[in-house]
C-alpha cells in the first residue's frame, strides 16, 4: 500500500525528519509533522491522515495517549505509538486508546515500514467489515414491514428505508444528510402543530411509543397520512446514543375499519331505538 497519508508526531526534530524521510521512501505521503499533542489533535483535523505515528511523551499539557485518546475518538483515525517505554503503566494506558500498533525507540526501517503495512491493512480490514455490516443492515432495514429512517444524534438522515420514501415523497439522494424534520413532516391532528422533532425526542425520552394524540404525516406532495410512531436511540459500545431509529406505519386502513365499525354499532343502536 501507497500514497496514504501518515501524521508524524514527534517532538524531537531529527528524529521526526529521519521518520519523515523513511516513510516518503516507502512511498507513503506525510503531509505535516507536529511535536505537541495540541498540535497533533489540529493537524489530524485538518489533513485527516490515514495513520498517525504517535510518540508517547511529548512536550505540552497533552502527551501521546491524550492526544491518541482524542484523535481516535473524533475521527477514528489508527495510530500506532512510537515510544521508548515499555512499562507496566504505560502500555495499560496506550491500550485503552486501541491502537494499531506499538514500536519500541530504537526502530530500523523494517520494524517500522512492516508495522505500517499491518496497521494499514488492519485498517482496511475493519472498513470492509463496517461496509459488510452497513450493507447487511441496509438490506434488513428495506427488507422490513414498516418505514424506517435512522438519523445521526443531530437528527440529519443517514438512511431512509424503501416505504419511508413512499410515504414521504422523498428519495434517499434527496433525503440523505438533511434534517429529519424536514423530511419527516408531522403534524397534531386535533390541533394542527408540528409535533416535536423525533430525534430530540428519543435522544430526550429514549424509546417512546407515539410522537401525539392522532399524528399525522404530511408528505412532498402534502398528502395526509395518519401514522403510528415508534423510536429508539441507537448507541455506541459506550452506552452512548450517537442517533435514533424511527419506525413508522401507515393507518389509514385502520382508522377507515375503526370508523366503520362505529358508524355500524352506531346504526344498530339507532335501530334498536325505532324498533322499540
Amino acid at each position: 500500500m501507497v500514497n496514504e497519508k501518515i501524521l508524524v508526531v514527534e517532538d524531537e526534530k531529527i528524529v521526526a525528519l529521519d521518520i519523515k524521510h523513511s516513510l516518503e521512501s516507502f512511498g507513503y505521503i506525510v503531509p505535516c509533522m507536529a511535536s505537541t499533542g495540541e498540535d497533533a489533535i489540529k493537524m489530524a483535523r485538518k489533513h485527516n491522515p490515514d495513520l498517525v505515528l504517535m510518540d508517547i511523551v511529548l512536550r505540552g499539557d497533552i502527551d501521546g495517549i491524550e492526544a491518541a485518546s482524542v484523535i481516535h475518538t473524533n475521527h477514528k483515525i489508527p495510530v500506532v505509538y512510537l515510544t521508548a517505554y515499555s512499562d507496566e503503566r504505560t502500555l495499560q494506558r496506550a491500550k485503552m486508546t486501541e491502537p494499531f500498533g506499538h514500536i519500541l525507540k530504537p526502530f530500523d526501517n523494517r520494524q517500522l515500514r512492516t508495522n505500517i503495512e499491518i496497521a494499514l491493512h488492519k485498517k482496511e480490514q475493519e472498513k470492509e467489515k463496517h461496509f459488510q455490516n452497513d450493507s447487511w443492515i441496509t438490506s434488513l432495514l428495506d427488507n422490513v414491514g414498516d418505514a424506517i429512517i435512522s438519523t445521526d444524534a443531530s437528527g440529519r438522515v443517514k438512511h431512509i428505508n424503501l416505504l419511508a420514501q413512499a410515504l414521504t415523497g422523498y428519495r434517499h439522494e434527496e433525503a440523505f444528510g438533511e434534517t429529519i424534520d424536514r423530511i419527516f413532516r408531522v403534524i397534531c391532528e386535533t390541533t394542527g402543530k408540528t409535533v416535536l422533532n423525533p430525534t430530540e425526542k428519543v435522544l430526550k425520552e429514549g424509546t417512546f411509543y407515539g410522537l401525539c394524540e392522532g399524528a399525522v404525516l404530511v408528505s412532498r406532495e402534502n398528502n395526509h397520512i395518519p401514522i403510528d410512531v415508534i423510536g429508539s436511540p441507537i448507541k455506541n459500545s459506550n452506552n452512548e446514543t450517537i442517533g435514533a431509529i424511527i419506525v413508522f406505519c401507515d393507518i389509514t386502513e385502520r382508522r377507515n375499519l375503526e370508523k366503520s365499525f362505529l358508524n355500524y354499532m352506531l346504526n344498530s343502536e339507532l335501530s334498536q331505538k325505532i324498533n322499540h
